[in-house]
């Protein structure tokens, strides 16, 4: 194992790299699409309920199947892999967006409106950062769950660890088969954990002490 790892460390490494950014820069993507989604469906029930809906719906299909599907108009290569992680990424985020925005005061809201606080400027100053702790709960929960997947969008031929996994999975019984498998399950482990603690972080330096769960 140790002689795989240091044969292709950079490799390794450049992979772990492309596996990190397609997922951060996904879930940044859709934290402000499923932000601005919730903000407008939040006060209207049909569009809550849709949205919840869609957001249910949505986490039942399989991620190997989405791909699969994409494969045949979009070909292989990193454009199914985005589409497929930053689809999964933004369903947990949407549905709290819409928890967390549905939960603010009424009292507080009517108070800043008898302040004279414009709709955006409400939003900004006072629905959002008190929204804040419960949709980065979601964005937490897509973090790991789109770290996974992103290995399987190696599937299409996308970027990452999941080259490791599927390239030990083909020739499993052959040489290094085993030790391709357990780095990129391993690195993708990782790499879930420090986007987690980089998330706790990101929750210390944007959540006001008060409000803090």
């Amino acid at each position: 194992m140790t002689d795989f790892i240091a044969q292709r460390w950079n490799d390794i490494l450049f992979s772990s790299w492309q596996h990190f950014s397609l997922v951060v820069q996904c879930l940044i993507v859709a934290a402000v699409v499923g932000v601005l989604i919730a903000a407008l469906a939040y006060r209207r029930s049909s569009l809550r309920s849709a949205a919840d809906s869609i957001s249910a719906v949505g986490l039942t299909i399989p991620s190997f199947a989405l791909i699969g599907l994409l494969i045949a108009p979009l070909g292989f290569g990193v454009l199914p892999a985005v589409i497929v992680v930053g689809f999964y990424a933004l369903l947990p985020i949407l549905r709290n967006g819409i928890v967390g925005l549905s939960g603010v005061p009424r009292n507080t809201v009517e108070a800043a409106r008898g302040l004279g606080m414009g709709r955006l400027r409400l939003f900004f100053r006072i629905e959002l950062p008190l929204a804040w702790p419960v949709i980065l709960s979601g964005i937490r929960v897509s973090g790991q769950m789109v770290m996974g997947i992103a290995a399987v969008a190696a599937y299409a031929l996308g970027p990452g660890l999941g080259g490791f996994i599927f390239s030990g999975l083909s020739r499993l019984g052959g040489a290094n088969s085993l030790e391709s498998v357990v780095t990129g399950v391993v690195g993708v482990v990782l790499l879930a954990l420090i986007l987690d603690l980089l998330l706790v972080g990101l929750g210390r330096l944007t959540i006001p002490r008060g409000i803090r769960v």
